[in-house]
């Protein structure tokens, strides 16, 4: 009964759900149940793919969530998504014990590598799932709440704010990079084996990990609808279009970015998390900062201020990409921004903007 109330009037909201139940069941089942001389079977490789599509949708949901709805153009949340996949990361390794290339029960390959004598102590832990999994949230959580409890309490707003953002994320982009950070530095983690005693390249696995994905990107979109059709999202609403107005009524405009800017980086960190097992690798590059303005794009092309527009721009773009990137990988960049381009002069509320229905005259 609460989705259907989270849902009433949100049409895309409702039609989004529906597509992920749909893929949720069809793609394995096209997998499993289908010849693979037919053109209609989705190989491994599919699978891996769409899982990946779906949790940039998630991480597009999350900038959306500060961005349409706060007001906040968040150029780092990479960073958020880079550090969840780290949390992952580092579970994945520390699965693979004495299976690596140089057989040590504790250390992985790159440490030893190194000439690293025992494990760092915030390796200590990471053998768990469930304190992995905590990590994935409250890493990212907590440094998005002191980077926001720093910057609000300030009021540092607008682009100011943006070109903060950036800066986070490169000086985190600069600090894995070297060897000593212990996280694997320019080559990151990688050669992972199994999560949860289940080989990551048999087929269920990739099946689980996608539907897991699907799973994920669903309730991060429940949540975030939840969120910005509550009284915490009016007032939210209300600050990304009259934050001294808003003060001015008696409304502590900090709490209210903190609480959501925190929220919006924890989903970053579980797209991340689900992000690094598919693709078998996570490494300072993803804490670039033109990556985390790409996501940006995304959400610009799909729609901000719909939720729904965000996961439609992430999936189109990602698609584009991979469609174009095979053929000619060069021209992509020019691709993007001249889509961008386009949007923006024709279609300014993108995608999504399409399916709202015109009020009467």
């Amino acid at each position: 009964m609460g989705v259907f109330r989270i849902l009433k009037d949100d049409r895309g909201g409702q039609m989004l759900l529906l597509f992920l139940s749909v893929v949720t069941v069809l793609i394995p089942l096209l997998h499993l149940l289908v010849p693979e001389s037919s053109p209609f079977h989705v190989t491994t490789y599919g699978i891996t793919l769409f899982g990946k599509y779906l949790t940039y949708a998630l991480l597009a949901v999350a900038v959306d969530l500060v961005w349409g709805y706060l007001g906040i153009l968040s150029l780092g949340h990479g960073a958020f998504f880079a550090l969840g996949g780290y949390a992952m990361g580092m579970y994945l390794m520390r699965q693979v014990g004495d299976r690596g290339v140089y057989g040590d029960p504790l250390l992985p390959d790159f440490m030893v590598f190194l000439d690293w004598k025992e494990l760092p102590w915030f390796w200590l832990g990471f053998d768990m799932f469930w304190f992995a999994m905590l990590m994935v949230a409250l890493i990212p959580g907590v440094l998005a709440f002191i980077f926001g409890w720093l910057t609000f309490r300030s009021r540092v707003t607008g682009v100011y704010l943006s070109i903060m953002t950036q800066a986070l994320t490169y000086a985190l982009m600069l600090a894995f990079f070297r060897n000593e950070m212990g996280f694997g530095g320019n080559n990151g983690l990688t050669d992972f084996k199994d999560i949860l005693g289940f080989n990551l390249q048999d087929d269920a696995t990739r099946i689980a990990l996608f539907i897991a994905s699907a799973v994920a990107l669903a309730f991060g979109y429940l949540l975030c609808r939840w969120i910005v059709s509550s009284k915490l999202g009016r007032v939210t609403v209300a600050i990304r279009d009259a934050e001294d107005r808003t003060r001015f009524i008696g409304y502590r405009v900090e709490y209210f970015k903190l609480w959501v800017f925190t929220i919006s980086a924890v989903l970053a960190g579980i797209a991340g998390a689900l992000y690094v097992p598919q693709v078998g690798i996570i490494n300072p590059g993803e804490f670039s900062p033109l990556y985390s303005i790409e996501i940006v794009i995304w959400v610009a092309i799909g729609g901000r201020y719909t939720l729904y527009g965000a996961v439609i721009g992430a999936l189109l773009v990602n698609y584009a990409k991979t469609l174009l990137t095979g053929v000619m990988p060069e021209a992509w960049l020019f691709a993007l921004g001249g889509m961008f381009i386009l949007i923006t002069l024709f279609l300014p509320h993108g995608i999504a903007g399409l399916f709202r229905r015109r009020k009467p005259a």
